[in-house]
């Protein structure tokens, strides 16, 4: 029986036991198919990171040697804690430049007061990012539009690109350069790239396309990697200006203390709170862009715990604040891995390269790896839903170009704050403006079931008006129902029944503008009714005493006794001249009394 069964006795026991360590719902699924996909993956990860995590402590402000301690802890903890089964954290762009941009004006970048603010920074980060989590903050995920996350990889796709063709190309490009400016020293550099470099990326990027579509089960990716790595050692790629990423130093991290006095603590607390929420989002916005292919189900709240916790111990073993990875998460999903086991596998094989053999990574081209990235970077570009969003929501189109453009033209954690923005605009405004429907019989259907018209495809009474509101009735919706009833009342109906099932929420503001609408109509001779309001809707209204301003006898809890009753007391003259007749409540066309036309079926509401 697997462990993330509902009957497992260990989940029907102790659920609380998956929640404190949730690694115990997918370390049942490892066999031994699960392990060679993970180990492929980790193993590709592990080279992949290597110049990530030196270029990334640099931009860091941070001597080399801490990129790749983030790239040990963190990751082991984050994959044991958190959500995703792909998500690889570590150090990342991002969160590097924050850094550098929020400690650089207090102390001297790379010295020893500038790491302890560094590793407190990271300490203050986590704890919030744990806060948020054991809150159950990760339902804001919930806002991140499926839009926001396209656009926003889409865009991160050519972010990544623009920075490894400087390696492919063997063209200097200053660190931090904006998505334009590289592209722009690229263009008017590309005469002088160097042609060994590019040749290089080139065989690398093509055995990695073809050992992917011939041999998707194969470690293509790290094979293309050793095929380059070949591939300039035959053409003499040193003494021609092949860059390698060089011989690392072969340490552990050491252990270390952040600075926990506190004014040290109340100085850095606002900068840590932004790099915590931007660390979130990043790494909540990439497992779900991964899950949109993997159809994995993501916890938010759990994915804030993971990082956190990843934080927190990482500060302690000579890490800086790390998150997730566009680039590795994604070079892990393609690698084929199964579970977080492959981000451990990535960190133990760092650690054992770092050991054992970090001599040999001194043959490593970076225009290998550029061209390993090259291939998963085209991989991000989501083609098929961007089409799909293209096609069917102008709104969705609108925020997908939006959070692409400012992916590209800003920094990358203004690019998804705009986008979650943008999806909150339309959000509310879609909230705030409810379906409203006009309902009449439609003799064409089984007992002339009440259907929405259609271009006045159907007539009306011309004393009462029914609508339908489909949508809550909050603050937000007031002013817009409102409106409605004022263009409904300039075409005079004596009366106004709303059928209230489909009203799934209903505020004080909202309920107070159908007691002014009711007030209103009152002093004007005319009236306003309800009907099948659900019971909590009801009750609401009950205990606010909305109901006995609205009027008891205008509230009912059937359609039909609202139709029967509201009928019933329509001006006689009219109804004897009108043409349309559409209720079985309406009288004959004769004088007297009034009686029920026999040929006409019971009306009957949705």
């Amino acid at each position: 029986m697997k462990l993330t069964s509902p009957s497992h006795p260990l989940i029907r026991k102790a659920p609380g036991m998956i929640r404190l360590f949730p690694f115990l719902q997918w370390i049942t699924l490892i066999n031994a198919h699960s392990l060679k996909a993970d180990l492929s993956a980790g193993l590709t990860n592990a080279f992949i990171v290597l110049p990530q995590g030196v270029s990334f402590a640099m931009i860091a402000g941070l001597p080399s040697e801490y990129g790749l301690y983030t790239a040990l802890v963190p990751p082991i903890i984050a994959a044991l804690f958190g959500s995703s089964r792909h998500l690889i954290s570590g150090p990342t762009t991002a969160l590097s430049i924050i850094i550098f941009s929020t400690l650089s004006p207090l102390v001297e970048p790379g010295s020893m007061a500038y790491i302890q603010l560094v590793l407190t920074l990271t300490f203050l980060a986590g704890v919030f990012q744990l806060v948020f989590g054991l809150a159950k903050l990760g339902t804001v995920l919930n806002f991140v539009s499926h839009s926001v996350i396209v656009g926003f990889t889409a865009g991160a796709a050519f972010l990544i690109a623009a920075g490894q063709l400087k390696y492919a190309m063997g063209i200097v490009v200053p660190n931090g350069s904006s998505f334009f400016t590289t592209c722009a020293i690229l263009i008017k550099s590309s005469s002088h790239s160097n042609w060994s470099e590019l040749a290089v990326a080139i065989v690398t990027l093509i055995c990695g396309v073809i050992l992917k579509a011939w041999r998707p089960r194969w470690p293509g990716l790290l094979m293309a990697m050793i095929i380059g790595s070949v591939f300039a050692v035959a053409i003499n790629g040193q003494a021609h200006g092949v860059r390698l990423l060089g011989a690392l130093s072969g340490s552990l991290p050491p252990l270390s203390t952040p600075d926990f006095t506190l004014d040290t603590l109340r100085m850095l607390a606002p900068g840590a709170l932004a790099l915590a929420l931007i660390g979130l989002i990043e790494a909540s916005s990439i497992a779900r862009s991964i899950a949109v292919n993997s159809k994995q189900h993501i916890d938010g709240s759990q994915e804030f715990i993971g990082q956190g916790l990843s934080n927190i111990v990482g500060s302690f073993f000579s890490g800086y604040a790390s998150s997730g990875s566009f680039t590795r998460s994604g070079v892990n999903y393609e690698a084929g891995a199964q579970t977080p086991l492959s981000s451990i596998f990535s960190a133990l094989v760092l650690g054992a390269i770092i050991l054992l053999v970090a001599p040999l990574t001194a043959w490593l081209p970076l225009s290998a790896m550029g061209g390993i990235i090259l291939i998963v970077a085209f991989k991000l570009i989501d083609l098929r839903h961007i089409r799909e969003i293209l096609k069917s929501s102008r709104s969705e189109s609108f925020v997908l170009a939006t959070t692409f453009c400012a992916t590209l033209v800003f920094e990358i954690e203004f690019a998804i704050y705009a986008g979650v923005l943008l999806s909150l605009a339309i959000y509310l405004t879609r909230m705030s403006h409810p379906f409203v429907h006009t309902l009449v019989p439609d003799p064409q259907t089984p007992q002339r079931r009440m259907t929405p018209i259609h271009n006045g495809d159907l007539p009306e009474c011309p004393q009462l008006k029914i609508i339908l509101i489909d949508g809550s009735l909050f603050f937000g919706a007031a002013n817009h129902i409102a409106q409605i009833f004022e263009e409904i009342d300039a075409d005079s109906p004596r009366h106004l029944l709303i059928v209230g099932s489909r009203i799934s929420y209903i505020d004080v503001s909202g309920a107070m503008m159908l007691v002014q609408e009711a007030q209103r109509r009152r002093s004007l001779g005319k009236r306003l009714f309800l009907c099948s309001l659900s019971q909590k809707i009801r009750h609401f209204m009950d205990l606010g005493d909305f109901t006995r301003d609205i009027g008891e006898a205008n509230i009912f809890d059937s359609k039909l006794t609202a139709i029967a009753r509201i009928v019933s007391e329509l001006e006689t003259p009219v109804c004897q001249s009108c043409p349309a007749r559409i209720f079985q409540e309406c009288p004959p066309l004769k004088k007297g009394k009034r009686t029920v036309d026999p040929g006409l079926e019971p009306t009957v509401l949705p």
